[in-house]
């Protein structure tokens, strides 16, 4: 039964945040075992202070033991580190972030040697991780340096709205700097692969988003949207991709234009997050598209502001749980169409 159980490992994100208590609250309902095996990267210790401080069940724990197989029905904790951490939940700070940083090197490590099937991140705080050794806005540009993979892309998916974004964590006074009709195109490729690949939608149909307000309104309000969008729609569409655009950003959601695509391609990080998570907010999540391994992970932060109250909605993350397998079983099925196909008769037989 455990060969067919798909293993999840799960980084354990700021150990001063809410990470800890969503896994926990996801894990506590016993029938998401029937699904998966879940490892988390962490230690024991932080385990079962964050157990006790969010007044969450009994869970049984199992320590991951080298050269032995993971059994079904089972929660395994690979321990990352032996020494006493201090917490101080709701506060970042340096060492919350360290530690965070050790669980997700150490998933990923196990990700690449494929002891785990696909990664399930909970938040980190973006600054307080930032060291010699990790120099990385986020956990996609971490992942996709690691998986030696030039730009990944970032999709918030849910089973409403999916949304791709050209450029990622950049600030806003850089983002037309940024665009250009190549990169455009190239992430509407990355869109469409994904959601053949990844979500088993056959001709998928992608909505590109304008840069300006009102696209441009043909020049008015800038060229960029002439100059640059529209080539890489119309090299797009030539190309057999149903992409189509580009669109005003504030009346293509509030007229509900959205529910006529499968995803849509904004231009920048706030463009494309802030009606994603207006529209699905506690049960969309973070995919991290264009890598040959699985990542999700959930659409919010780390709430440090009621981080060791309880408070915290388990349901994103249990979401990005099954969204991971979701997509693993996806590539799976997706491989097995496309590999090995006859050969071609040759000529005189």
């Amino acid at each position: 039964m455990s060969k067919n159980k798909v293993k999840v490992g799960i980084s354990i994100g700021d150990l001063n945040g809410i990470g800890c208590e969503i896994i926990l609250k996801s894990l506590a309902d016993a029938r998401i075992l029937d699904f998966m095996i879940p490892v988390i990267y962490a230690s024991s210790k932080v385990i079962h202070f964050h157990r006790k401080a969010n007044k969450i069940g009994d869970l049984t724990f199992q320590k991951v033991e080298e050269g032995k197989d993971l059994k079904a029905k089972q929660i395994y904790i690979k321990e990352c580190w032996n020494e006493d951490v201090k917490l101080n939940l709701g506060t970042a700070s340096h060492d919350s972030g360290k530690y965070a940083i050790q669980s997700l090197k150490a998933a990923s490590q196990d990700l690449a040697n494929r002891f785990i099937d696909v990664l399930v991140t909970a938040p980190i705080d973006k600054n307080n991780v930032q060291s010699p050794e990790f120099n990385f806005p986020g956990h996609t540009e971490f992942l996709a340096k690691m998986a030696n993979v030039e730009d990944a892309l970032m999709f918030m998916v849910s089973d409403r709205l999916k949304v791709a974004v050209v450029t990622g964590h950049v600030p806003l006074k850089d983002v037309v700097q940024h665009l250009t009709k190549e990169k455009i195109l190239s992430k509407i490729e990355q869109v469409n692969k994904s959601l053949i690949k990844d979500f088993g939608i056959v001709k998928p149909r992608i909505a590109v988003l304008g840069i300006n307000p009102h696209a441009g309104d043909k020049g008015t309000i800038g060229e960029e949207d002439g100059n640059i969008v529209t080539p890489a729609v119309r090299s797009a569409f030539n190309k057999g991709i149903m992409a189509f655009g580009p669109y005003p950003a504030d009346g293509f959601f509030g007229n509900g234009l959205f529910k006529s695509f499968d995803a849509v391609l904004a231009m920048y990080h706030d463009q494309g997050l802030t009606p994603f998570k207006t529209i699905t907010f506690g049960n969309g999540v973070n995919y991290t598209a264009g890598l040959p391994i699985v990542r999700t992970s959930p659409d919010h932060g780390t709430a440090f502001d009621i981080a060791g109250k309880g408070e915290a909605s388990e349901q994103s993350f249990r979401n990005a749980l099954f969204k991971a397998i979701e997509i693993h079983k996806n590539r799976l099925k997706y491989k097995e169409m496309t590999e090995n196909p006859l050969e071609p008769q040759k000529a005189g037989r």
